[in-house]
């Protein structure tokens, strides 16, 4: 027999080998469902989760956490099936089956885990800064709470990394804010104002992000477009605050990228300011 009749012979004994493999694993599975021995049932959720099948381990499981209340398979079947909804990437399922186990077993064998892939599932399913963020925020408080019950555990680093990535993301959508009503100028109304606002808040409860020293530009040049646009009589004040917000702002970021627009606004704004 040549060489290339072997590796056809071979190809096709592996190609059946492995179908009659998965007719078997569906055939247990569906005896599995079948089944009125939930101890069977677990058993084989266990195997399925080993071998990756999620889906059929989510399955037996949800009927298993039902029957096993207050037994001493309970803690072990909700912690797997949370961790079968993580794993399948289900990552809400997963946050209620973690928040679940965790305050059924605050002190329990997996609450350390629990805690940490709870928040960690919630860091994943974070989406664009433009949508809504409710979720990214149950990520930074789950995370929190991780790191508050588990000051020393080996995934503090990474916890931290996500919640200040968190952080950032809810930065960028108030600096996004703030940029829109920059934008809008004077059209219906002060909206300069508004986006000082909106940006002096984001500094304020984000004060280590990484979009800061941005914010605190779009600050300055609200201000100037304030006073610009202000009525004589108040123009002289207006850009007072003005030179105040600068110095603030060079002082903050002496290397800043916006150090030549910052200049031009402090060579205006003194124009108007009797020394």
């Amino acid at each position: 027999m040549s060489l290339c009749a072997v590796r056809y012979t071979m190809r096709n004994y592996i190609i059946y080998f492995l179908a009659a493999l998965l007719l078997c694993s569906c055939g247990e599975y569906q005896r599995a469902q079948k089944s009125t021995d939930y101890n069977y049932k677990f058993d084989f959720a266990k195997r399925a989760f080993e071998q990756k099948r999620y889906v059929q381990a989510i399955t037996l499981l949800e009927e298993c956490i039902t029957v096993f209340k207050g037994s001493d398979k309970a803690e072990e079947s909700l912690y797997l099936l949370a961790m079968s909804c993580y794993e399948n990437k289900d990552y809400p399922s997963a946050g209620v089956y973690f928040k679940n186990y965790y305050s059924r077993y605050p002190k329990g064998k997996y609450a350390e885990d629990a805690r940490f892939y709870s928040g960690y599932g919630y860091y994943l399913e974070s989406p664009d800064p433009q949508l809504d963020q409710s979720g990214t925020i149950k990520g930074i408080e789950e995370l929190q709470a991780f790191l508050d019950y588990f000051p020393r555990s080996d995934k503090v680093s990474i916890a931290q990394n996500a919640i200040f990535e968190l952080q950032d993301k809810l930065t960028l959508k108030q600096l996004q804010n703030a940029q829109l009503y920059y934008n809008l100028g004077n059209y219906m109304g002060n909206n300069y104002e508004s986006a000082i606002i909106v940006a002096k808040n984001a500094v304020k409860d984000y004060p280590y992000s990484k979009y800061k020293e941005d914010l605190e530009m779009l600050i300055l040049k609200s201000r100037y477009q304030e006073a610009v646009n202000s009525i004589e009589e108040r123009k002289a004040d207006r850009f007072r605050d003005v030179i105040d917000e600068y110095y603030s702002f060079v002082n903050n970021y002496p290397d800043t990228k916006n150090r030549e627009e910052a200049d031009n606004i402090l060579k205006i704004a003194r124009k108007y300011v009797k020394e």
